[in-house]
Protein backbone atom coordinates (compact mmCIF):
# COMPACT_ATOMS: atom_id res chain seq x y z
CA UNK A 1 0.00 0.00 0.00
CA UNK A 2 1.25 3.50 -0.84
CA UNK A 3 2.32 5.19 2.62
CA UNK A 4 0.14 8.57 3.00
CA UNK A 5 1.73 10.83 5.60
CA UNK A 6 -0.78 12.00 6.72
CA UNK A 7 -1.59 8.67 8.23
CA UNK A 8 1.70 7.81 9.94
CA UNK A 9 1.23 11.11 12.05
CA UNK A 10 -2.24 9.75 12.93
CA UNK A 11 -1.36 6.53 13.73
CA UNK A 12 1.84 7.64 15.16
CA UNK A 13 0.79 11.05 17.06
CA UNK A 14 -1.91 9.72 18.55
CA UNK A 15 -0.22 6.62 20.17
CA UNK A 16 2.07 9.30 22.03
CA UNK A 17 -1.04 10.97 23.33
CA UNK A 18 -3.81 8.41 24.35
CA UNK A 19 -0.74 6.40 25.50
CA UNK A 20 0.19 9.28 28.05
CA UNK A 21 -3.40 9.99 29.10
CA UNK A 22 -3.89 6.13 29.21
CA UNK A 23 -0.34 6.03 31.89
CA UNK A 24 -1.82 9.17 33.77
CA UNK A 25 -5.17 8.01 34.40
CA UNK A 26 -3.79 4.61 35.10
CA UNK A 27 -1.28 5.89 37.75
CA UNK A 28 -3.35 8.90 39.12
CA UNK A 29 -6.16 5.77 39.97
CA UNK A 30 -3.95 3.56 41.50
CA UNK A 31 -2.57 6.61 43.58
CA UNK A 32 0.96 6.85 42.29
CA UNK A 33 1.20 10.45 40.87
CA UNK A 34 2.11 13.28 42.81
CA UNK A 35 -0.47 15.86 44.24
CA UNK A 36 1.49 18.77 42.57
CA UNK A 37 -1.54 20.52 41.50
CA UNK A 38 0.42 22.19 37.66
CA UNK A 39 1.98 18.96 37.01
CA UNK A 40 -0.89 16.75 35.69
CA UNK A 41 -3.17 19.15 33.85
CA UNK A 42 -0.08 19.97 31.82
CA UNK A 43 0.38 16.39 31.08
CA UNK A 44 -2.92 15.97 29.74
CA UNK A 45 -2.78 18.87 27.99
CA UNK A 46 0.56 17.76 25.81
CA UNK A 47 -1.38 14.08 26.12
CA UNK A 48 -4.79 16.32 24.33
CA UNK A 49 -1.98 17.89 21.68
CA UNK A 50 -0.36 15.34 20.25
CA UNK A 51 -3.86 13.37 20.03
CA UNK A 52 -5.03 16.44 18.50
CA UNK A 53 -2.38 16.90 15.86
CA UNK A 54 -2.46 13.23 14.91
CA UNK A 55 -5.95 13.15 14.19
CA UNK A 56 -6.28 17.07 12.20
CA UNK A 57 -3.45 14.89 10.50
CA UNK A 58 -5.76 12.49 8.90
CA UNK A 59 -8.68 15.14 7.83
CA UNK A 60 -5.41 15.90 5.04
CA UNK A 61 -5.98 12.61 3.67
CA UNK A 62 -9.49 12.94 3.21
CA UNK A 63 -10.64 14.11 -0.57
CA UNK A 64 -12.77 16.49 1.15
CA UNK A 65 -11.84 17.04 4.74
CA UNK A 66 -14.94 19.34 5.28
CA UNK A 67 -17.52 15.97 5.10
CA UNK A 68 -14.98 14.24 7.93
CA UNK A 69 -18.13 14.88 10.71
CA UNK A 70 -20.45 12.22 8.12
CA UNK A 71 -17.69 9.52 9.49
CA UNK A 72 -19.11 9.66 13.02
CA UNK A 73 -22.64 8.85 11.94
CA UNK A 74 -21.32 5.02 10.74
CA UNK A 75 -20.23 3.59 13.84
CA UNK A 76 -22.22 0.63 13.89
CA UNK A 77 -20.31 -0.78 10.83
CA UNK A 78 -17.29 1.20 10.55
CA UNK A 79 -14.03 0.71 12.67
CA UNK A 80 -13.29 4.18 11.43
CA UNK A 81 -16.04 5.84 12.66
CA UNK A 82 -16.08 4.53 16.06
CA UNK A 83 -12.37 5.62 16.31
CA UNK A 84 -13.69 8.94 15.46
CA UNK A 85 -16.56 8.42 17.83
CA UNK A 86 -14.10 6.64 20.76
CA UNK A 87 -11.45 9.79 20.09
CA UNK A 88 -13.95 12.58 21.07
CA UNK A 89 -15.37 10.63 23.72
CA UNK A 90 -11.93 10.67 25.21
CA UNK A 91 -11.69 14.20 25.60
CA UNK A 92 -14.22 15.25 28.16
CA UNK A 93 -13.33 12.75 30.70
CA UNK A 94 -9.37 13.86 30.20
CA UNK A 95 -10.02 17.59 30.75
CA UNK A 96 -12.51 17.02 33.36
CA UNK A 97 -9.76 14.87 34.88
CA UNK A 98 -7.28 17.51 34.59
CA UNK A 99 -9.75 20.32 36.09
CA UNK A 100 -10.86 17.53 39.36
CA UNK A 101 -7.27 17.87 39.65
CA UNK A 102 -6.69 21.26 40.07
CA UNK A 103 -10.10 22.12 41.88
CA UNK A 104 -10.15 18.74 44.45
CA UNK A 105 -6.72 16.83 44.49
CA UNK A 106 -5.21 13.72 43.52
CA UNK A 107 -6.76 12.11 46.29
CA UNK A 108 -10.54 12.93 45.19
CA UNK A 109 -12.20 10.01 44.34
CA UNK A 110 -13.84 12.09 41.44
CA UNK A 111 -10.39 12.69 40.17
CA UNK A 112 -9.29 9.05 40.13
CA UNK A 113 -12.50 7.94 38.71
CA UNK A 114 -12.48 10.82 36.26
CA UNK A 115 -8.64 9.00 35.35
CA UNK A 116 -9.80 5.88 35.14
CA UNK A 117 -12.54 6.57 32.64
CA UNK A 118 -10.13 8.72 30.28
CA UNK A 119 -7.64 5.69 30.68
CA UNK A 120 -10.05 3.57 29.09
CA UNK A 121 -11.05 5.29 26.73
CA UNK A 122 -7.34 6.15 25.42
CA UNK A 123 -6.76 2.43 25.22
CA UNK A 124 -10.60 1.93 23.53
CA UNK A 125 -9.64 4.77 20.71
CA UNK A 126 -5.89 3.24 19.86
CA UNK A 127 -7.88 -0.42 19.82
CA UNK A 128 -10.70 1.14 17.34
CA UNK A 129 -7.23 2.42 15.43
CA UNK A 130 -5.87 -1.05 15.19
CA UNK A 131 -9.23 -2.42 13.98
CA UNK A 132 -9.18 -0.03 10.91
CA UNK A 133 -6.22 -2.53 9.55
CA UNK A 134 -6.90 -5.56 11.14
CA UNK A 135 -10.32 -5.57 10.17
CA UNK A 136 -9.13 -5.95 6.21
CA UNK A 137 -9.42 -9.31 5.09
CA UNK A 138 -7.61 -8.84 1.95
CA UNK A 139 -4.47 -7.63 3.01
CA UNK A 140 -2.35 -10.19 5.01
CA UNK A 141 -0.01 -7.89 6.45
CA UNK A 142 -2.91 -6.14 8.49
CA UNK A 143 -5.32 -8.95 9.17
CA UNK A 144 -3.80 -11.67 11.63
CA UNK A 145 -3.48 -11.63 15.27
CA UNK A 146 -0.65 -9.00 15.81
CA UNK A 147 -1.78 -5.82 14.45
CA UNK A 148 -4.41 -4.73 17.44
CA UNK A 149 -1.92 -5.94 20.32
CA UNK A 150 0.94 -4.39 18.28
CA UNK A 151 -1.04 -0.70 18.53
CA UNK A 152 -2.10 -1.32 22.30
CA UNK A 153 1.71 -2.13 22.70
CA UNK A 154 3.36 0.49 20.94
CA UNK A 155 0.66 3.41 22.59
CA UNK A 156 1.97 1.97 25.95
CA UNK A 157 5.60 2.28 25.03
CA UNK A 158 5.08 5.59 23.64
CA UNK A 159 3.34 7.05 26.07
CA UNK A 160 5.56 5.79 29.08
CA UNK A 161 8.71 7.06 27.37
CA UNK A 162 6.90 10.59 26.65
CA UNK A 163 5.93 10.73 30.44
CA UNK A 164 8.98 9.82 31.74
CA UNK A 165 10.67 12.53 29.96
CA UNK A 166 8.06 14.80 31.13
CA UNK A 167 8.26 13.47 34.87
CA UNK A 168 12.32 14.06 34.43
CA UNK A 169 12.22 17.50 33.11
CA UNK A 170 9.42 18.46 35.68
CA UNK A 171 10.54 16.31 39.21
CA UNK A 172 14.38 15.23 38.19
CA UNK A 173 15.33 11.36 38.58
CA UNK A 174 12.23 8.70 38.16
CA UNK A 175 13.45 5.56 38.66
CA UNK A 176 10.21 3.68 38.47
CA UNK A 177 9.32 5.20 35.09
CA UNK A 178 12.23 4.70 33.44
CA UNK A 179 12.37 1.45 34.33
CA UNK A 180 8.90 0.92 32.98
CA UNK A 181 9.70 2.58 29.66
CA UNK A 182 12.68 0.47 29.79
CA UNK A 183 10.51 -2.68 29.64
CA UNK A 184 8.30 -1.45 27.32
CA UNK A 185 10.59 -0.80 24.61
CA UNK A 186 11.65 -4.29 24.95
CA UNK A 187 8.31 -5.81 24.45
CA UNK A 188 7.47 -3.51 21.72
CA UNK A 189 10.83 -4.48 20.04
CA UNK A 190 9.80 -8.57 20.56
CA UNK A 191 5.93 -7.42 19.48
CA UNK A 192 7.38 -5.46 15.92
CA UNK A 193 10.20 -8.46 15.18
CA UNK A 194 7.08 -10.94 15.62
CA UNK A 195 5.26 -9.21 13.27
CA UNK A 196 7.97 -9.00 10.78
CA UNK A 197 8.68 -12.76 11.32
CA UNK A 198 5.01 -13.48 11.17
CA UNK A 199 4.25 -11.68 7.46
CA UNK A 200 7.63 -13.32 6.00
CA UNK A 201 6.79 -16.39 6.82
CA UNK A 202 2.96 -16.19 6.21
CA UNK A 203 1.35 -17.72 2.83
CA UNK A 204 -0.27 -15.35 0.37
CA UNK A 205 -3.51 -15.84 0.89
CA UNK A 206 -4.75 -16.44 -2.62
CA UNK A 207 -3.39 -17.45 -5.97
CA UNK A 208 -3.52 -16.39 -9.14
CA UNK A 209 -5.60 -19.64 -9.81
CA UNK A 210 -7.79 -19.93 -6.88
CA UNK A 211 -8.87 -15.89 -7.32
CA UNK A 212 -10.15 -16.96 -10.96
CA UNK A 213 -11.54 -20.79 -9.58
CA UNK A 214 -8.92 -22.47 -11.95
CA UNK A 215 -7.23 -23.92 -8.55
CA UNK A 216 -8.14 -27.61 -10.09
CA UNK A 217 -5.91 -26.94 -13.62
CA UNK A 218 -3.09 -26.43 -11.57
CA UNK A 219 -0.74 -23.30 -12.23
CA UNK A 220 -2.48 -20.38 -14.12
CA UNK A 221 -0.47 -17.87 -15.53
CA UNK A 222 -2.13 -14.26 -17.40
CA UNK A 223 -1.50 -14.00 -20.89
CA UNK A 224 -1.06 -9.90 -20.32
CA UNK A 225 -1.45 -7.95 -17.81
CA UNK A 226 -4.84 -6.50 -16.94
CA UNK A 227 -3.11 -2.37 -17.73
CA UNK A 228 0.36 -1.71 -19.34
CA UNK A 229 -0.37 1.56 -17.81
CA UNK A 230 -0.70 3.27 -13.94
CA UNK A 231 -4.36 2.81 -13.02
CA UNK A 232 -5.41 3.38 -9.20
CA UNK A 233 -4.70 -0.19 -8.09
CA UNK A 234 -1.51 -0.08 -8.43
CA UNK A 235 -0.43 3.26 -7.89
CA UNK A 236 -2.27 2.97 -4.03
CA UNK A 237 -2.38 -1.21 -3.79
CA UNK A 238 0.52 -2.18 -5.54
CA UNK A 239 3.55 0.03 -3.77
CA UNK A 240 6.64 -2.42 -4.04
CA UNK A 241 9.70 -1.50 -1.64
CA UNK A 242 12.49 -3.49 -2.70
CA UNK A 243 14.13 -6.47 -0.28
CA UNK A 244 16.99 -5.02 0.15
CA UNK A 245 15.23 -1.19 1.33
CA UNK A 246 12.76 -3.00 3.74
CA UNK A 247 15.50 -4.95 5.57
CA UNK A 248 17.71 -2.00 6.09
CA UNK A 249 14.62 0.39 7.21
CA UNK A 250 13.58 -2.84 9.71
CA UNK A 251 16.69 -2.27 11.32
CA UNK A 252 16.98 1.76 11.28
CA UNK A 253 13.06 1.22 12.77
CA UNK A 254 14.16 -1.20 15.55
CA UNK A 255 16.95 0.46 16.54
CA UNK A 256 15.41 4.31 16.85
CA UNK A 257 12.20 2.87 17.73
CA UNK A 258 12.54 0.40 20.52
CA UNK A 259 16.59 -0.48 21.24
CA UNK A 260 17.81 3.53 21.68
CA UNK A 261 15.27 4.53 23.77
CA UNK A 262 15.73 1.24 26.07
CA UNK A 263 19.27 1.94 26.36
CA UNK A 264 18.44 5.96 27.21
CA UNK A 265 16.03 5.04 29.59
CA UNK A 266 18.12 2.38 31.04
CA UNK A 267 20.63 5.26 31.59
CA UNK A 268 17.98 7.93 33.29
CA UNK A 269 17.29 4.56 35.66
CA UNK A 270 20.34 4.93 36.83
CA UNK A 271 20.24 8.74 37.58
CA UNK A 272 22.44 10.08 34.35
CA UNK A 273 20.83 12.86 33.19
CA UNK A 274 17.51 12.00 33.46
CA UNK A 275 15.77 14.88 31.56
CA UNK A 276 18.44 14.90 28.78
CA UNK A 277 18.33 11.33 28.38
CA UNK A 278 14.56 10.42 28.59
CA UNK A 279 14.00 13.30 26.19
CA UNK A 280 16.05 12.30 23.71
CA UNK A 281 14.58 8.71 24.06
CA UNK A 282 11.17 10.15 22.81
CA UNK A 283 12.81 12.26 20.24
CA UNK A 284 14.07 8.95 19.00
CA UNK A 285 11.01 6.64 19.15
CA UNK A 286 9.03 9.45 17.41
CA UNK A 287 11.44 9.23 14.36
CA UNK A 288 11.71 5.48 14.44
CA UNK A 289 7.72 4.90 15.12
CA UNK A 290 6.92 7.25 12.32
CA UNK A 291 9.91 4.99 10.01
CA UNK A 292 7.94 1.48 11.66
CA UNK A 293 4.56 2.73 10.69
CA UNK A 294 5.84 3.83 7.40
CA UNK A 295 6.92 -0.13 6.67
CA UNK A 296 3.58 -1.48 8.25
CA UNK A 297 2.07 0.37 5.16
CA UNK A 298 4.89 -0.36 2.90
CA UNK A 299 5.12 -3.76 3.08
CA UNK A 300 1.38 -4.13 3.17
CA UNK A 301 -0.32 -5.80 -0.30
CA UNK A 302 -3.97 -5.90 -1.42
CA UNK A 303 -4.98 -9.38 -2.91
CA UNK A 304 -6.05 -7.70 -5.87
CA UNK A 305 -2.48 -6.82 -7.10
CA UNK A 306 -2.29 -10.30 -8.26
CA UNK A 307 -3.53 -10.04 -11.28
CA UNK A 308 -0.98 -7.29 -12.04
CA UNK A 309 2.18 -9.82 -10.89
CA UNK A 310 2.51 -7.62 -8.07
Amino acid sequence: MTPAGSVLLLTTLTGFGYGLIAWLGTLAGLGFLPAAPFFLPVCVAIGLGFSSAGLVASTLHLGHPERAWRAFSQWRSSWLSREGVAAMATFPPAVAFAGLWWLLGAGAVATRVAGVVAAVLAFVTVFCTSMIYASLKPIRQWHNPHTAPDYLIFAVFSGAVLLAALWAIWFGAAKGLAVAALVAALAALGAKLAYWRFIDTQKPLVSLASATGLLSFGTVQPLDRPHFTENYVLREMGYQIARKHAVKLRRIAAVLAFLLPALLALVASERVLPAVATTAATLSALVGLLVERWLFFAEATHVSTIYYGV
